[in-house]
């Protein structure tokens, strides 16, 4: 009988762990270029893991067609960063949960930028709202709406198809590219990083080398010629 318990109490601690290790993997994001200059406003968020910056504002344009989202995202220029796209959908995705020829659809697309987003960041569950089902990350986003939003990946096998992903269950599917979805723009890299200083590179530093000893050889014969 105790070792019964015992096991029992394993069990019950192991289901706590996996628990708190569930939750434990929400990707921490960065807000970055605030509205206002050193203020906590932050018009968008970076994802490290992914190395991805997300707008923060997920309804900013309403819904378009695939090529106006395309457009639109593609003219966007916050705080001076341009850059901005749509979402990409990997093709295919071995964590969806329907593989046909190539092509991966379905639900847990972990694979894609915006299954990822929904599932591992805003801690989504599959067939169930975003709305109803989410952790903290999901506050830092405003207007997140609960319906399909389009990828910038188009659906190879259909023409006129794109691939869309709905945040009311987590679903990755197609659709005609005329539809009005919404837009949610997403930028490679951290954009709130200060821009790197370049190194000089082999060549500059073999110029610069070489003019100093030139500029030395010189300096030698004007001393020589004061002897």
């Amino acid at each position: 009988m105790k070792m019964k318990i015992s096991h029992g109490r394993w069990a019950l601690l192991g289901v706590l762990l996996l628990g708190v290790a569930g939750l434990a993997q929400a990707d921490t994001l960065t807000g970055v270029l605030p509205a206002t200059p050193g203020g906590t406003n932050y018009q968008a968020y970076y994802d490290s893991t992914t190395n991805l910056t997300w707008l923060a504002d997920a309804n900013a344009n309403g819904p378009m067609t695939w090529s106006q989202a395309n457009s639109w995202a593609a003219g966007l220029n916050i705080n001076g960063v341009t850059g901005w796209t749509l979402p990409t959908t990997a093709q295919p995705d071995s964590t969806c949960s329907i593989q046909s020829t190539d092509i991966s659809y379905g639900y847990n697309c972990t694979g894609s930028e915006m299954g990822y987003l929904f599932y591992d960041v805003l801690g989504g569950t599959a067939s169930e709202s975003i709305t109803t089902s989410h952790n903290s990350n999901y506050n830092l986003f405003s207007n997140v709406q609960s319906y399909y939003y389009w990828s910038a990946t188009e659906y190879a096998p259909g023409t006129g198809v794109a691939w869309h992903f709905t945040f009311d269950g987590g679903a990755q599917d197609g659709g005609n590219e005329t539809s009005s979805l919404y837009g949610w723009a997403v930028h490679a890299g951290d954009v709130g990083a200060p821009p790197s200083v370049p190194e000089p590179g082999a060549l500059s530093l073999m110029l610069m080398g070489l003019a100093l000893v030139g500029f030395a050889a010189r300096r030698r014969l004007a001393l020589r010629s004061f002897e």
